[in-house]
């Protein structure tokens, strides 16, 4: 067991410089930036792209963003299209019955165009993955409570 040093505050390692705890933040923030932008960016070309789910990459955009950028992260809350899903999950952990059915959609549509233009195992391998996305989704409670219906 380390004995204390006098005058050392609680958490702070005496034997490294100041100034490298700043840096180790000041990396992190940016990785936890540069983490929430490329999610956002893979979600929105996600809107477009019907094999590329959306909703995943915005919520790690949330998620990162809470722990890099403060004013991303209310401006994601705040969107009228990102917001709402992004509160409910982390408010409880719901999807609302229109993500599930526009999700299953999609993964249904992405689907059938494997089985046109993909090789055989590929297919097989993406219709049990999203098989299986598409059972936990459902599984997931709705949302209740003011604006559960607006979805």
């Amino acid at each position: 067991m380390r004995a204390t040093v006098e005058g050392h505050r609680p958490g702070i390692d005496p034997d490294v410089p100041q100034h490298a705890s700043t840096v180790r933040g000041h990396t992190a923030r940016i990785l936890w930036l540069t983490l929430a932008y490329v999610s956002l960016g893979i979600g929105i070309v996600g809107i477009v792209l019907p094999v590329l789910p959306t909703t995943p990459f915005v919520l790690l955009s949330a998620f990162a963003a809470d722990r890099g950028s403060p004013r991303l992260h209310a401006w994601l809350l705040g969107h009228r299209v990102f917001g709402p899903p992004i509160r409910d999950w982390r408010e409880s952990r719901s999807v609302s019955r229109r993500g599930k059915v526009a999700a299953v959609t999609v993964m249904g549509l992405s689907l059938l165009i494997m089985i046109f233009a993909a090789p055989l195992f590929a297919t097989v391998i993406g219709g049990a993955i999203m098989a299986t996305v598409a059972t936990w989704l459902w599984m997931r409670p709705e949302p209740v409570g003011p604006g559960a219906l607006e979805e």
